[in-house]
């Protein structure tokens, strides 16, 4: 996922409002250990799934059947122990030859078996427990049918998935549904091992309205014809937060011979426009990273509530509409995801713990594809944003949540999506680049990816690799005590290196000139790409006059900015200020746009103020209904916190 000028997930910093800093187990962490999860995965793991599902749009479930096949890795072992919340599960069964004495006759039977749900734990749902009889067999084929039943939309329910009414869309003319289940939102809609740690293959059948399209994290047929059944194919396993569904009335349109744009009829040409560079990402970070084994890469652009900048679900990364800024000023996103076909996808976090082996990775090889495509000015600019972003958070941090190696026991696992993860680990690899070298490193990075590939990897077998390939190569550059710090010690060690723009400082001379009065609007920014825009309003000072600011509106329209990005830190400006002419605006951004990165701060300033509160609850009632349930929990601690908390 993305963040930054990319993607932020405030979710984590409003829910810290209501949970504990650190996990209050204070035990030393067993790396690899999934706090996340009730799954068994020492005693069966799962290889691959196939899903038998039907999608109602109008009743807003999904009911169906999954088929799971799990090795038994304990003989002894007589429960199956897997992941749910908020499902109904109507029934356990497993294929006959699995068990003991039973004949190759019964090949096509299903015997069913005992099962209960455990109690619900509020933000890991309920362990399905299934008793096996014992086998000799090494390898056990479970059937589960079942039914989501969280209600539409209700963030206590913590669901992945959100439905729209037809009115909530580009078209406005058929519903949508889309799946967003990282960190554990698999198991709000499909019972199975939700751990990072376990990779699966997986084939679905997605029987739907014959009006509207299914499209998967899996191999999909742009030709497909609209008859309300859809076949998919994931060769390839992938983790269980990977796995992704969306519904709509979706139509494709072609950007490269390995990419695609699928989106609503009224926003699939401009998609298609500003991502046309997809293919040359792809070709360059093929040259700096080893080859795509992905097949194809396509994108799907979600409904403005889609609550973050992109998800990286492999083959069709989910991203949303706000990236079309018509002048591929936001792509960097689209760099991102694309980049976590090798950082993430390929090689992916064991636990929640890991993230920043995602993140980390991916911030710093989107950095590399900007470079190469756009520039390294445009580059180090977006790297500059993003210091400032993590350098801001860090400040409102709890030192414990300031590593990279976090602890979160007994906490929601959102609570990892923060800059840390992301700004802290691109520093960390430039780090490691600039004292190595950037041949040495490359040479490493590709080293890494095939050693790994299609493996989940815990913070403790990245500093094996990292020492046998790379500091003991070449002693006395970096020590592993060094590594760890870096890991493990909060802040941002003394000795990074920092990214730096010289394109800011035409911006910060204009800025100061101005406030002083010495610079008049339209008299500076006349060829400022939109990087250095917010660059100008992110550090403009927090209180600035009416008439400031109507000029500047005057001269910029920053009230009808098309740019979704600017829009935001402008309105920040508003809120700081007070500045009613704009607050009409704010009002309308705050309901149509569900991206938590863009919506969250503009929540938690407006809060500050009696008349703000007022402000943001009166409008909150009114946009919560058609934001994504990880949206509407952020938002919830922030606006309502006391009922937060009691939901908790």
């Amino acid at each position: 996922m993305t963040m930054c000028v990319r993607r932020v997930c405030l979710a984590g910093l409003a829910l810290a409002s209501v949970m504990p800093a650190a996990g209050a187990d204070l035990s030393p962490i067993q790396s690899g250990l999934d706090y996340h999860s009730f799954a068994n995965v020492d005693q069966f793991r799962a290889t691959h799934l196939e899903l038998d599902l039907r999608v109602d749009l109008d009743d807003k479930n999904i009911s169906g059947t999954v088929f799971l096949d799990l090795k038994r890795l304990d003989p002894r072992a007589t429960q199956l122990i897997l992941d749910t919340k908020n499902l109904m599960i109507y029934g356990v069964s497993q294929k006959a030859t699995d068990v003991l004495g039973a004949t190759a006759k019964s090949q096509t039977v299903w015997v069913s078996r005992p099962f209960h749900l455990d109690k619900p734990d509020p933000i890991l749902g309920s362990a399905l427990v299934i008793d096996l009889p014992p086998t000799r067999k090494t390898v056990e084929s479970i059937r589960i049918d079942y039914e989501t039943v969280a209600p539409a939309n209700d963030a206590a329910g913590g669901g992945a998935l959100q439905w729209l009414g037809a009115k909530q869309t580009a078209g406005r003319h058929r519903p949508f549904m889309y799946s967003q289940s990282e960190p554990i939102g698999a198991r709000t809609w499909i019972p199975l091992q939700d751990t990072p740690q376990v990779r699966v293959t997986y084939k679905a059948l997605i029987r739907t309205p014959s009006d509207v399209m299914a499209v998967m994290s899996a191999e999909n047929d742009p030709k497909a014809k609209r008859n309300g059944e859809y076949s998919f194919s994931m060769p390839q396993a992938i983790p269980s937060y990977l796995i992704a569904l969306a519904v709509g009335d979706l139509q494709f349109k072609e950007t490269g011979p390995r990419t695609g744009v699928y989106a609503e009829k009224s926003l699939v040409k401009a998609a298609a426009k500003e991502f046309a560079d997809t293919e040359s990402m792809i070709a360059v970070s093929e040259k700096l990273f080893g080859p795509y084994r992905w097949t194809r890469y396509d994108i799907l652009v979600l409904p403005p509530s889609f609550p973050e900048g992109g998800m990286e679900n492999p083959r069709l990364s989910f991203v949303t509409p706000t990236l079309i800024a018509g002048d591929k000023s936001l792509v960097s996103v689209i760099a991102h995801e694309l980049a976590h076909s090798w950082s993430g996808n390929l090689v992916n976090n064991a636990t929640w713990r890991d993230l920043w082996l995602n993140e980390g990775f991916t911030d710093y090889l989107e950095s590399r594809i900007m470079t190469a495509v756009y520039g390294s000015e445009r580059a180090s600019m977006e790297a500059v944003l993003g210091l400032q972003a993590l350098r801001a958070e860090l400040a409102k941090l709890d030192p414990r949540d300031q590593v990279l190696a976090i602890d979160l026991r007994d906490r929601d696992p959102s609570l990892v999506f923060s800059s840390v993860p992301y700004e802290k680990g691109r520093l960390f690899l430039s780090y490691l680049e600039a004292k190595f070298g950037r041949d040495r490193f490359d040479a490493f990075l590709r080293g890494y990816f095939d050693h790994f590939a299609f493996q989940s990897i815990t913070t403790e077998q990245f500093n094996q690799y990292l020492g046998e390939h790379l500091l003991d190569q070449f002693p006395g550059i970096v020590s592993s005590a060094q590594v760890l710090a870096w890991e493990n010690a909060p802040g941002i060690p003394a000795d990074a290196v920092v990214p730096v723009s010289s394109a800011f400082q035409p911006v910060d001379d204009a800025r100061t000139a101005w406030l002083a009065g010495k610079l008049q609007p339209k008299q500076f920014g006349l060829d400022w790409v939109t990087q250095q825009w917010l660059y100008f309003l992110n550090n403009m000072p927090t209180t600035l006059s009416a008439e400031q600011l109507a000029r500047l509106d005057q001269a910029y329209d920053f009230t009808k900015s098309q740019n979704a990005e600017i829009e935001h830190s402008w309105l920040k400006l508003v809120i700081a200020n007070n500045y009613q002419p704009s607050y009409a605006r704010l009002e309308e951004y705050l309901k149509i746009i569900g991206r938590r990165k863009l919506i969250t701060p503009l929540y938690a300033d407006l809060m500050k103020t009696p008349s703000g509160s007022v402000f943001a609850k009166r409008v909150y009632a009114k946009a919560r209904p058609g934001y994504h349930p990880e949206t509407a929990t952020a938002i919830d601690a922030i606006v309502n916190p006391v009922a937060a908390e009691d939901i908790e």
